[in-house]
């Protein structure tokens, strides 16, 4: 497994913990960060004393999205997001995941977090869909994912004006997750593990299976929707300019 982006710890009996730490990409989906996730969750899927995952980032960053190399690939229509399944490792893990977004959550970094079972979000940290902001709709299942954690009018806020929000912001809004100071998110989120830990192992795999059923059997459909529509958006000349003016900022 790729050991110097992605760490994968124990940290009480029954808890493993995924920690991106790609510091040289600010937790952007380098070819590293992405092998080294799916090598994670297929461990973890193997491995039966583990009951519940931990899933976070380094300092002030969770997960940063798609790096420029990649949205430009995709733009050339060189290859589609959904060549490379990050966005449902959370969902289709067998055991729940707490993701743990200490840090700013951007783009597919957000999305891929929102598909965990439960979500933790830091106060002082950036949280955006901010595909539209490049000209290319959504991709990575935010289409779906959105509406169903935060609510239809906050969804549709997010994707189609691609705004920042602090987590502080959305605590406003209304989101019915847990958002705390950075400094107080990964003792909230080894509490919450610890508390499932406590289950039968049987029982909260079968329990999970039972509640994201419909969230399993759906997600396919729209990632082939999502795809149809960056087929007509994604290969717009503007968009990759866009992405090349834009990126980072």
């Amino acid at each position: 497994m790729s050991d110097q982006v992605i760490e994968l710890t124990e940290v009480d009996e029954g808890i493993i913990q995924i920690k991106m730490q790609d510091k040289v990409n600010k937790n952007t989906f380098s070819d590293a960060l992405t092998q080294g996730l799916i090598e994670a969750f297929e461990t973890i899927k193997n491995q039966l004393q583990y009951k519940v995952v931990i899933l976070t980032g380094f300092d002030s960053y969770f997960a940063s999205g798609g790096t420029q190399e990649a949205l430009l690939y995709l733009s050339d229509g060189k290859g589609k997001f959904s060549d490379t399944d990050l966005y449902s490792l959370a969902l289709n893990c067998p055991i729940p995941v707490i993701s743990a977004m200490q840090g700013h959550g951007i783009g597919g970094g957000f999305v891929m977090g929102l598909f965990a079972d439960f979500v933790i979000l830091s106060r002082e940290s950036v949280y955006t869909t901010n595909f539209m902001k490049y000209g290319f709709t959504p991709g990575m299942g935010a289409t779906f994912i959105l509406p169903q954690k935060l609510g239809i009018g906050l969804a549709e806020e997010m994707l189609l004006a691609a705004k920042t929000y602090r987590g502080g912001e959305l605590q406003q809004r209304g989101i019915p997750f847990p958002v705390l100071p950075r400094s107080e998110v990964m003792d909230y989120a080894l509490d919450l593990a610890k508390t499932l830990a406590e289950k039968p192992r049987v029982s909260l795999v079968t329990l999970k299976d039972h509640l994201v059923a419909p969230l399993r059997e759906k997600l396919p459909e729209i990632i082939e929707q999502e795809v149809i529509m960056h087929d007509k958006t994604f290969h717009q000349p503007e968009v990759k300019d866009r992405i090349e003016a834009f990126f980072g900022q």
